[in-house]
């Protein structure tokens, strides 16, 4: 197994690169409008260099309130746009309410590229006593290509976040994003089949044994470029 830097071997060289989790209540079905009206404000503001750019905006699928978007924004390190981001997401009509996480890259994503593919989306939260931080990224980084290989999957990011009120001053708190062709294999990968998929398993409940706290929501990609989630999830 690789053995990662505290702040994420893959990532040392994208480390300056900061990005922002909104989490966006909408008005009742409303949801799309929001999404649409956010996209063209940022892609618009994402012109100028004073701007923070999009980098994804997701609707629930399972765990989640109908109406709730997930959105990430990114800038560079040394500017601080969250009072922007917040602005232009004030200025969207049909947003009842928003609340903000900043965060820092660890291991991926290695560039500011937004995912483009659609499918299933996984947010999962972890809260990571500090001693085991480090293993925790070593079992991410060595089961990350096993897991990616055997399910058509990708591991988007993983990110540490910045501001850690909620949390316990020796815990970390972390974001991970995952890609799943769709619902089924996330279910799939779940449950090993083979001697590989076995191992891969194992690390990745190691992972979760480590960690004092962890929840996960399911999304698909709004703004995806491929293909449009018509679905009621619900």
């Amino acid at each position: 197994m690789t053995k990662a830097s505290p702040g994420g071997s893959q990532g040392q060289h994208f480390g300056s690169q900061v990005f922002m989790l909104a989490s966006v209540r909408c008005a009742p079905l409303r949801w799309r409008s929001v999404a649409d009206e956010v996209t063209n404000t940022l892609s618009v503001a994402s012109g100028g260099r004073a701007d923070p750019v999009l980098y994804g905006i997701w609707r629930s699928q399972i765990g989640k309130p109908r109406d709730e978007l997930t959105l990430i924004a990114t800038w560079p390190e040394g500017q601080d746009f969250s009072g922007k981001l917040n602005e232009n997401l004030s200025s969207v009509s049909d947003i009842v309410e928003c609340s903000t996480t900043l965060m820092k890259p660890t291991l991926r994503p290695t560039s500011a590229d937004a995912p483009q593919r659609q499918g299933n989306y996984a947010f999962r939260w972890f809260e990571t006593p500090s001693c085991h931080w480090q293993e925790f990224l070593e079992l991410c980084e060595g089961s990350w290509p096993g897991f990616e290989a055997a399910y058509d999957s990708q591991v988007i990011g993983l990110w540490r976040v910045q501001e850690q009120a909620a949390s316990p001053q020796d815990h970390i708190r972390s974001l991970l994003l995952t890609r799943r062709p769709n619902l089924a294999t996330w279910e799939r990968s779940k449950i090993p089949q083979g001697a590989e998929e076995t191992k891969v398993r194992q690390a990745l409940s190691r992972r979760y044994d480590l960690c004092t706290d962890t929840v996960v929501f399911t999304t698909t990609l709004l703004t995806a470029s491929d293909d449009t989630d018509n679905v009621r999830w619900t």
